[in-house]
């Protein structure tokens, strides 16, 4: 048992003694029950304690367990006779609840908390927490009444009590989720309008059959086919394609692109940054270079003539492909048919810049959200949980898997030497320090610190370095950038600015600096910005000598898998769910009791009871349904749930 274990015992007080000299006195009582003796220890107020305790006295003790000289004890419990009426002639569990200092000075201790709460409950009558589950589900379940649960989880006569009311509520917390992500989801199946791309055509296959650059791999295929599908039957498509950092989405992307192309559609992708999207144009005119179809980049820096030309040519239809920004987002951009709208790094972006393309043409176009952030299957069923997913998980053939180790501040002449070596045979580096906002000072300071070492390391004329950080002005971090991008500096200095997007062939070194300050999704996407290249690329995580549990067990699974699912599954395990990039905006997780890594099995059944009595009574109308239709209309304007596309 640890030191913080709170326990309660039933046992009668066998001795009662005052031990020590002077201030040091204590009162001791040691307690009995069938299965041995503890101690019970008072250092302040123990006078009082004496005259209110009686030997030979059966009580019902509650505090929290420690050792002393390998003796178990219970110091300043709290005490009450077992004969005592407790909560009206039951016993119960004692509730711990927290309370503070301040709390406990006003005389609001764990103990009145309980009695506060006590009373409140009784004072409650089943009809003001009125059942929200429906009876089938309750019996199937074998769930305890919601009255019950709200009683019990505060008041157990058993463990075995507590148990099922945590699980009542539990269940109760996902069911009622999955109930409105469900409806959300089957109702756009139902009802959501979307252009029908009947046929493949002569672009797609003219590039399927002759442009590919490499074969596509089983998951590829397999993704095309589920847009294939959802694009045929006249329903709006809302896909999440989530794929490791390098799977081949940006292939899956064109071809959907010229499946709408092919039925007389237009198609935009939208990426976040500039670069990301100058990244994606580049690579999708180099694949598209002999094919009769037109491209373009629209971002916020293109300005003046160049600006109204490709508005133009978006409105005429003469432009069959637009690349950009949130630039796209603006009304000036008319398009004459967009059919399919992708978008890049979707938590990037807010639910309402994304409500937007949905006005882009007089049926919402179909809409391809891709994310390299792998997410765990029960994150994405709980926060995307009204898309439709499909995941690429297998890596195209011929791409070498990253090497990744980790080094200590020792070895950084070694780490340095090797950057140089790499750097002879025509490469290039990156070299990642952490920013967090509450110590960003410091961390700060800690960069310019180690530009400057990596400048002792790396002088000038032999060795150019760019260095990218937040405070820098956009145009000089984004000159910073495209010398890099262009090979014209060696080395990279950054923030992790250069997070999402930078697709530089070229460099095959990322050096990550305090890695025990990073979370493991951060860090794997960060090593995703090498190995874009042919060549072998290395990943080296360095760390100070000494080191937490957490971070050692994070830097081992870098340093064990490249693989991104197996990653964000660990991620959530170490982190919990709450912190994973793009939950804490979405309002998803607000559970107070259950947790979906842990509470998988219970999230799977609710997932299960939701679709099913959605599938059999969409408007929650039949009378079983209707405790459960009264709630979720008490409930509306209280939760963050919107169209998530």
């Amino acid at each position: 048992m640890g030191q913080m274990d709170y326990v309660q015992i039933r046992g009668r007080i066998i001795s009662l003694e005052v031990i020590g000299e002077k201030r040091g006195k204590r009162l001791v009582a040691t307690l009995r029950d069938e299965t041995g003796e503890i101690e019970l220890v008072w250092f302040q107020g123990w006078q009082w304690m004496q005259k209110s305790l009686q030997e030979q006295t059966a009580y019902l003790v509650f505090g929290k367990l420690s050792f002393f000289n390998g003796t178990l004890q219970i110091a300043h419990p709290e005490m009450d006779l077992l004969t005592e009426n407790i909560a009206g002639g039951k016993q119960f569990l004692e509730p711990v609840y927290y309370t503070t200092e301040k709390l406990k000075a006003r005389g609001l201790t764990a103990k009145a908390i309980g009695k506060l709460t006590f009373n409140l409950l009784e004072q409650l009558s089943p009809l003001e927490i009125p059942e929200n589950i429906p009876a089938p589900v309750m019996q199937q379940y074998r769930l305890m009444t919601r009255p019950m649960a709200f009683f019990k989880i505060h008041l157990p006569a058993t463990e075995e009590e507590a148990q099922q009311a945590r699980r009542r509520l539990k269940f109760e917390e996902l069911f009622i989720a999955q109930i409105r992500i469900c409806r959300i989801r089957i109702r756009r199946h139902q009802q959501s309008h979307g252009y029908i791309f009947g046929s493949v055509g002569d672009h797609f296959n003219d590039f399927y059959n002759n442009h590919l650059p490499f074969p596509l791999t089983g998951a590829q295929k397999r993704v095309l086919k589920e847009i294939r599908q959802d694009t045929m039957n006249g329903r709006q498509m809302n896909r999440l394609l989530q794929g490791d950092v390098g799977s081949g989405k940006t292939i899956v992307a064109l071809l959907t692109m010229l499946l709408a192309i092919d039925n007389g559609f237009q198609a935009c992708l939208m990426a976040p940054t500039e670069i990301l999207s100058q990244q994606h144009f580049k690579g999708i005119s180099e694949l598209l270079e002999n094919m009769p179809l037109k491209a373009a980049l629209l971002t916020g820096s293109i300005k003046g003539k160049a600006r109204k030309q490709i508005l133009a040519a978006v409105a005429d239809g003469s432009i069959q492909i637009l690349i950009g920004t949130h630039a796209l987002l603006e009304k000036e951009v008319q398009f004459r048919n967009l059919g399919m709208a992708i978008v890049d790094e979707q938590h990037r972006f807010g639910v309402a810049q994304r409500a937007r393309l949905w006005e882009k043409n007089d049926i919402p176009p179909h809409i391809l959200v891709m994310t390299a952030t792998p997410i765990p299957r029960t994150l994405a069923m709980t926060i995307y949980g009204d898309l439709d997913v499909s995941v690429i998980d297998e890596m195209p053939p011929g791409r070498k898997p990253i090497t990744t180790v980790h080094r200590t501040e020792f070895q950084r002449p070694q780490v340095m030497d090797f950057i140089k070596e790499e750097i002879s045979k025509g490469r290039q580096a990156y070299i990642v320090y952490p920013l967090i906002e509450e110590s960003e000072k410091m961390d700060y300071e800690n960069l310019m610190k180690g530009y400057e070492e990596v400048k002792a390391f790396f002088p000038e004329p032999q060795y150019y370095i760019s260095m990218v950080h937040g405070r820098q002005p956009a145009d000089m971090r984004e000159t910073n950038m495209q010398r890099f991008v262009k090979g014209e500096t060696h080395i990279m200095v950054a923030t992790t600015v250069i997070e999402v997007g930078v697709n530089v062939p070229n460099a095959s070194v990322m050096v990550i600096e305090s890695t025990e300050r990073f979370g493991l999704s951060q860090l794997h996407q960060l090593r995703g910005r090498v190995g874009r290249g042919a060549e072998q690329s290395f990943c080296i995580l360095m760390t100070g000598v000494k080191l937490g549990a957490d971070s050692k067990e994070r830097i081992n699974v870098m340093v064990q898998t490249n693989n991104g699912f197996i990653i964000s599954e660990k991620d959530m395990e170490l982190r919990g769910p709450g912190d994973m990039e793009g939950t804490r905006q979405s309002g998803v997780l607000d559970f107070k009791l259950a947790d979906i890594l842990h509470d998988k099995p219970v999230l799977d059944a609710a997932r299960a009871c939701a679709e099913k009595i959605l599938q059999e009574d969409m408007d929650l109308s039949l009378p079983e349904n209707q405790p459960l239709q009264e709630y979720l209309a008490s409930q509306r304007g209280k939760s963050q749930w919107s169209k998530i596309s």
